[in-house]
């Protein structure tokens, strides 16, 4: 699946809902709320689905 920025995602395996901010080395970059902090980490996108509020982008 292609995620764009600003999509909504979250692990397969289960995990927060989060925003896809951007791609590096292969990697998808995300954020989240944890409290009153932000967290991030990369993803590889086999590792990711929609997340429980996203768009789908082949809609129209």
């Amino acid at each position: 699946m292609v995620f764009l920025v600003s999509d909504e995602v979250k692990p397969k395996n289960g995990g927060p809902n989060m925003v896809v901010t951007g791609f590096a080395s292969g990697m998808v970059e995300c954020r989240w709320y944890e409290g009153y902090g932000i967290k991030r980490e990369a993803f590889h996108e086999d590792e990711l689905q929609p997340g429980d509020h996203s768009r789908r982008h082949d809609q129209a």
